[in-house]
């Protein structure tokens, strides 16, 4: 079988976000060698809904980091709601993001890490709420996706499901943060790649040897 890189994340998640020119790049670069597929990892559930306040002073203090480390830049669109909780209307949930990209996967499946990238960069520098239908709209019209047939998907029972199996398929791969890459070179052989926020450099390094450990021992390796 051609290996899969599996690129476990989440819309909401910043570091991802931080991670999303990384992997755009790796896609790009590797894309005659791997097969790609981006899986949400559901970070925050849909049960018990908590205002952005919940979680406003955890990312004003680490979206800093974040661009330091990544040189992303968040938007200050996005930013008013961290820095003025108590205005914000947001209460954030992974599910409707990430039933949006099973959408996505099934037209454009060669295209899904730019996709993911984009609903980052929708909510993380413009400031779009992706629990409202409409923060989808323009990336309708990017990548001319009907907006009939993509609204009755998006809420459908059919891509709900299979939103939350790449949910439950995340912690299958004992992804418990994001982001995290993992290669599958057999139906039962595994590599994990990156887990965390990695370089590019770095990607490129463990995908290079894991390639070379491969072809001289077809056997071995993994976890």
């Amino acid at each position: 079988m051609q290996p899969v890189i599996y690129y476990c994340y989440d819309a909401y998640c910043g570091w991802c976000y931080g991670f999303s020119t990384a992997i755009k790049k790796i896609a790009e670069e590797y894309k005659d060698k791997f097969s790609f597929e981006v899986l949400s990892g559901g970070m925050i559930p849909a049960e018990n809904p908590k205002p952005i306040g919940a979680m406003a002073k955890y990312i004003n203090e680490a979206y800093h980091r974040v661009e330091e480390l990544t040189g992303i830049k968040f938007g200050e669109d996005y930013l008013w709601h961290i820095r003025n909780p108590e205005k914000s209307d947001w209460f954030p949930s992974s599910e409707k993001p990430a039933i949006a990209l099973c959408i996505f996967k099934e037209l454009y499946p060669e295209q899904q890490v730019v996709f993911a990238a984009d609903l980052q960069y929708a909510h993380h520098y413009e400031g779009r709420d992706l629990t409202d239908d409409e923060a989808y709209r323009h990336l309708l019209e990017k990548y001319k996706i009907d907006a009939e047939v993509f609204y009755k998907k998006l809420h459908s029972e059919e891509y709900k499901e299979k939103a939350y199996y790449e949910f439950s398929l995340c912690k299958q791969l004992q992804v418990t943060g994001f982001p995290a890459v993992l290669m599958q070179v057999t139906d039962t052989k595994f590599y994990l790649v990156s887990r965390g926020y990695t370089s590019y450099e770095n990607v490129k390094e463990r995908l290079d040897n894991i390639l070379k450990e491969i072809a001289s021992l077809p056997s071995e390796g993994g976890f």
